[in-house]
């Protein structure tokens, strides 16, 4: 195995379940989704998402997901982006698929 990680270093991870509140296509970019979830805190979060191919944004609109909340703003395609959310996908890409929580988990729900 490699790049492991200690249980320590893990536990730094800070993950939570999210309901997508709306979802566009951004500009230009065919692979990439804007999303606005709300995490259980004051205001939704943006998080840009590299699922456009296998998901269109309607499909995504009231979904729960699981958000990496505490990763450093990223901007893609010049949009920023506050967090990530988790997929399980094909080594080729060829099949993504959102990890689902469970729609009775609520949102802000913690992820371990």
């Amino acid at each position: 195995m490699t790049n492991l990680i200690s249980f320590d270093e893990f536990k730094k991870t800070e993950m939570k379940v999210g309901q997508v509140k709306s979802a566009e296509k951004i500009e230009g970019a065919d692979k990439l989704l804007k999303l606005s979830v709300d995490v259980g805190e004051t205001s939704p979060r943006q998080l840009v998402a590299g699922i456009a191919q296998q998901y269109a944004p309607d499909d995504l609109v009231g979904k729960k997901i699981v958000v990496v909340t505490n990763l450093q703003p990223a901007k893609l395609r010049g949009v920023e982006s506050n967090g990530m959310l988790l997929a399980a996908f094909t080594k080729d890409q060829s099949k993504v698929i959102v990890i689902d929580p469970g729609q009775d988990m609520p949102v802000g729900a913690e992820v371990s």
